[in-house]
């Protein structure tokens, strides 16, 4: 078993018996700083799989990326130092991310969003359009630092902007640790939300994408 495995258990459940193997696999298929955990039924094995871009970084903040999934796996609300550092880490990614991705429409809106609601104070990041996704209207990836809005969008600026407004509080407000899960949506995220100029976007969005649906049945 690898030590971080063995390290991060250890400390975090001090009374429980190590009772399962596990591995630890560093992988070029993830974006970013992204990772995550696979494991038997009867959790007698994990592989905790990293992103390539983690095999630089310190050992205390790999345990906490370790401990983090530990968490999710057993749905456990344990608290460490390595964890903090993991969190702290991962909201600063953001500004040392290379921006090497950008489309004109997307800067466009971002430049409007910017102007109007950051008084121009938020540093551009990548820009890229997804796929014509229903499902998914907008992303933000802070291991990125990429918006990401579907294709779809480009045939209403104001909803485009409203999404890219919805993104760039991600980007600018990042997340909270709460009681073991991760609030991307806090109150003061919903609060700043509502200040978007056209209080019916919402709705207006969800009808879009009513509408998107219905015709993907023909």
């Amino acid at each position: 078993m690898h030590y971080l495995i063995k390290n991060s258990f250890i400390e975090m459940y001090p009374d429980k018996e190590l009772n399962f193997d596990a591995k630890l696999k560093y992988s070029k298929a993830f974006k970013g700083y992204n990772a995550n955990v696979k494991y038997s039924r009867n959790k007698d094995f994990f592989e905790f799989r990293l992103s390539y871009n983690w095999k630089d970084v310190s050992s205390e903040i790999k345990m906490g990326i370790i401990q983090n999934l530990f968490n999710r796996v057993n749905k456990t609300n344990v608290k460490t130092l390595n964890i903090e550092m993991y969190n702290i880490f991962l909201k600063k990614l953001t500004d040392y991310v290379p921006v090497t991705k950008t489309d004109e429409i997307l800067e466009k809106s971002f430049d409007r969003v910017n102007e109007t609601y950051f008084d121009n104070l938020m540093i551009k990041p990548n820009l890229i359009f997804g796929g014509k996704n229903i499902q998914t209207l907008g992303t933000y990836s802070y291991g990125t630092d990429t918006i990401m809005i579907s294709k779809l969008l480009i045939k209403d600026l104001n909803l485009l902007d409203y999404v890219m407004y919805h993104e760039m509080l991600h980007k600018k407000l990042k997340y909270q640790q709460k009681n073991g899960r991760t609030q991307h949506h806090s109150p003061e995220f919903k609060r700043l939300e509502r200040l978007y100029f056209d209080k019916d976007a919402e709705s207006k969005l969800n009808k879009f994408v009513r509408k998107h649906k219905f015709k993907g049945w023909f």
